[in-house]
This record gives structure tokens, C-alpha cells and sequence, in this order.
């Protein structure tokens, strides 16, 4: 059984590096790009990509012979425990790039896939460096000359299966090149314009005033967006919907408040409710609301803003609703309105723990050992120092040491957040990242991401936060 398993392992192993490095070489701006994402000084980026694609081709090809199998498992084992250190750093400081790890074929943010996947490969190479320390090697494809004449039918047919599922892959990367061209010719085209047919946008335009309806001003006290979702009784959709309706408005009260008009009868607007354990519903049982919406048929919904102002066109049934819905939730960040999180658990330097209310707070999620943060340093320190009383008051939290963030020089409030408690609860996703929390407590802005974005919001006289 181990005679199988090892040149199994051995084989699975090269093609693993031989995809990677083949990919990475096919698109190396995207693995430079990579490089530098993980901590790659800008002036090595360039010649670490091709230089890791060809130490991946060197690793397949001492894995296969008998002669060279050890030193081929070991450094196998080396590169993987090499890229999972790099992953679980940029995952310590709060930070996720995409791993780039086979090109093209499949580019995601790191995360704790990434690192169970490599994970498996350094144990297979563990296995295949402790298997061939153990006894000495064949060829990893020595067993090829002693299969039986079906054994080589069968190992013939996997091979051409292999090609046509790579075939199949090229097929479907150059259909979603001509898909790029086309929406680059349609951009064109519109530039130019011609406007080629698309279905109408339903309902009224995001950013208009929210039309009032009796109980919109108490839907929107709570400060966060509004989902208004349009139904009617005997609507077969509407009823299929309202499982859902319910899961959201109890698994996401804190992010979201969704609310059900009936164009019906409040007595049996309210049966419904009952039946599915709903609350925020209301009867619009002449289709007022709806009409002042130009909502378009049962179920359809539109999302409203913290500030009372339309956010999205109506979403016509239950797909459009839930993408809808995945929108707000997804989004990085808390929704606009929302409590900011307490700041409490945080360890404060020189100073006592600030706390939100009585002036507009700007609170940064900072790294020094942060690339894009180091880009940004100066010009914030100069911006703090020109600060009048009119600005927010600026609040850093920052994931590096205490010695490392003292060195920064900051003047406001400093906190660290090794554990990153305060970056999970504002969902600010990495550093540099901020967020306007107004004077009442409650987050006043969307989530800036990148040194571009947070300074562009402190070039003017002063932050204006929105709503």
C-alpha cells in the first residue's frame, strides 16, 4: 500500500506546482501584484514572481525521479509552510489579499480555506518526505511499465478525460473574455451615445425623499436602512416569501429593519402576520404607498436609507428582493445609523478611553507595519495638527505593539486592538479604515477603506458626515 501511496502523493504534489507556477507565469502582473499585497518590498515584487513560479517548476521536477524524490518532498514542504506563514500573518493583522496562488484559474482574498488547503498539501509532502526518508524511492512514474494492458486503457482514459476538463476550463475563460469585451464595447457604445436596451429601472430614483406613509417615521427612528417590502394576499410568491421576511427581520434586527405592506384588509393583513410570526406589517389596503413608490407588482420591495431618502429602485420579486437584502449585508462596515460599538476592552495609551457622544469622532483602524498606512502617515499627522475644534476628533485603533504605534507620534486617542475586537465590531475589514461616528453615538458614514479614500475625506476644512 505505501509503494502506491508514495509516487501517488509525489505526482499529486508536482501537478499542484506545475498548475501554480504555469498560472502565475500566464498572468504574472496579477502574482506581482500578489507579492506586494503579502509584504513584498515594491523593488523585489517584480523578479519575486517569476523567481517563486520557477522554484515551484524545480519542486515538480525533483519530486518525480527515485534519486531526487527527498530533496524534492522537502522543499515541497518548505515552500507550503513558507506560504501558510505569510497567509496566517496578513490574517493576524487584520489584513486578507488575494492569494493570487493559481493565477487566473482561481484568485480569492486568503483566508482560513487557504490555509486548511495548504494545510493538506504539507501534510501530503510531509508524508512523501517521511515515506521516502524511510526507504529508498522509485520513479514516481516507474509503476507506469508494469500496468496490465486495462490498467494502461484506464490510466489512457483518465488522461483524455483530464484534457477535455481543461479544454472545457480554456473554453470557459475565453467566453468570459469576449463577455469582457462585450461590456467594454456596450461602455463604449453608451460613451458614444447609443444606449442599447436594458429592462427600465422600477420605481422612484435612489437619493429622492422617501414618500411618507404613517408609520415610516417610526420604521426609521431606529436609525438603520429599511427594507419596505410590497405583498398582497393570495399571492403565491408573497406567501413563499415570508419565511424569509421573518429570519430577516429577526437574524438581522441590528443591521436592518424590514418592513411588510399588505394591499389588503388590516384584519387580514394582520392573520398573516400571526401565521408567520412577522411584526412591522401594515395594511395599505387602497395601494397608496405602493402607487407612491412605483412599485411594480406583488412581492417587489425598496430599500430606504437611515437619512429617510430612497436607496435602490424597487427589486421586483423574491430573487431581486434577497439580492436586495444580501446588498445591505454584505456591504463592509456598519449600516449608517447604527450604535457605534463601545470601545471599552480596548488598552488605552496616555490617556483614558474615549467615548462616543458629544462630538463627531473619526475613528481609524491603523497598522504600523501596514504599507498603505506608512503611504498615509505624514499626511495625517499633518492633518491632526491643523485640526480646528470644528473637525472630528480623531480616535486610532491600532493592531501593532505598543512600542510600534508610539513611534507613530499620534496626538489623539490611541488603542490597541491586538485581538482585533474593535475592527470585527465596526467591520472595518482591514487597515487603513474608518469610520464617522457622529455625536450622538451613531456611525455617520460608510466605511473609507485605503489611505485614497480616508484622505480624501480629511483634505477638506472638515469631515461631513452623512445623513
Amino acid at each position: 500500500m505505501l509503494a502506491t501511496l508514495l509516487p501517488a502523493a509525489r505526482i499529486l504534489l508536482a501537478a499542484v506546482f506545475v498548475v501554480a507556477a504555469v498560472a502565475k507565469l500566464a498572468d504574472l502582473e496579477g502574482a506581482r501584484r500578489a507579492a506586494g499585497d503579502f509584504g513584498v518590498p515594491p523593488r523585489l515584487a517584480g523578479g519575486f514572481a517569476p523567481a517563486l513560479a520557477l522554484a515551484e517548476l524545480a519542486v515538480a521536477a525533483l519530486l518525480i525521479p527515485g534519486s531526487t524524490a527527498v530533496v524534492g518532498a522537502a522543499a515541497a514542504l518548505a515552500l507550503l509552510l513558507l506560504f501558510s506563514g505569510a497567509i496566517g500573518v496578513s490574517l493576524a493583522r487584520g489584513r486578507a489579499p488575494d492569494c493570487h496562488c493559481f493565477g487566473r484559474l482561481h484568485s480569492a482574498p486568503a483566508g482560513r480555506g487557504t490555509l486548511a488547503r495548504n494545510g493538506a498539501l504539507a501534510s501530503l509532502a510531509g508524508f512523501a518526505l517521511a515515506g521516502s526518508l524511510a526507504d529508498r524511492p522509485d520513479g514516481a512514474l516507474d509503476w507506469i511499465g508494469g500496468l496490465s494492458e486495462a490498467g494502461a486503457l484506464t490510466l489512457g482514459g483518465a488522461l483524455a478525460l483530464a484534457v477535455v476538463a481543461a479544454a472545457f476550463v480554456g473554453l470557459l475563460r475565453s467566453y468570459g473574455k469576449v463577455l469582457l469585451r462585450v461590456e467594454r464595447l456596450e461602455t463604449a457604445l453608451a460613451a458614444a451615445g447609443y444606449e442599447l436596451d436594458e429592462a427600465p429601472a422600477l420605481g422612484l430614483e435612489p437619493g429622492t425623499p422617501a414618500p411618507d406613509f404613517e408609520a415610516l417615521g417610526a420604521l426609521l427612528e431606529r436609525r438603520l436602512p429599511l427594507l419596505l417590502v410590497f405583498t398582497s394576499p393570495g399571492c403565491g410568491p408573497c406567501e413563499a416569501l415570508m419565511p424569509d421576511l421573518a429570519s430577516w427581520q429577526t437574524a438581522h434586527a441590528e443591521r436592518l429593519t424590514v418592513a411588510v405592506l399588505g394591499n389588503g384588509e388590516a384584519a387580514e393583513i394582520g392573520a398573516e402576520a400571526d401565521r408567520h410570526g412577522l411584526v412591522y406589517v401594515f395594511a395599505d389596503a387602497g395601494g397608496e404607498t405602493y402607487d407612491a413608490y412605483e412599485a411594480s407588482g406583488t412581492p417587489s420591495a425598496v430599500l430606504i436609507a437611515a437619512d429617510g431618502t430612497v436607496a435602490s429602485f424597487v427589486a421586483a420579486g423574491p430573487t431581486a428582493i434577497a439580492e436586495l437584502v444580501a446588498g445591505v449585508l454584505d456591504a463592509p462596515g456598519l449600516p449608517l445609523g447604527a450604535p457605534a460599538p463601545a470601545l471599552d476592552s480596548l488598552i488605552a495609551l496616555d490617556a483614558a478611553t474615549p467615548r462616543f457622544g458629544g462630538r463627531d469622532t473619526l475613528v481609524l483602524f491603523w497598522n504600523p507595519d501596514c504599507g498603505f498606512c506608512r503611504s498615509m502617515h505624514g499626511e495625517l499627522l499633518a492633518w491632526e495638527a491643523t485640526a480646528s475644534g470644528s473637525s472630528p476628533q480623531l480616535v486610532v485603533i491600532s493592531s501593532g505593539d505598543e512600542e510600534r504605534t508610539r513611534a507613530e507620534g499620534f496626538h489623539s486617542p490611541v488603542l490597541l486592538d491586538s485581538e482585533h475586537a474593535a475592527s470585527q465590531a465596526f467591520r472595518s475589514g482591514g487597515t487603513p479604515s474608518a469610520v464617522l461616528v457622529d455625536a450622538d453615538g451613531r456611525v455617520a458614514s460608510e466605511l473609507l477603506m485605503g489611505a485614497e479614500a480616508i484622505l480624501g475625506r480629511v483634505r477638506g476644512p472638515q469631515l461631513v458626515h452623512v445623513g
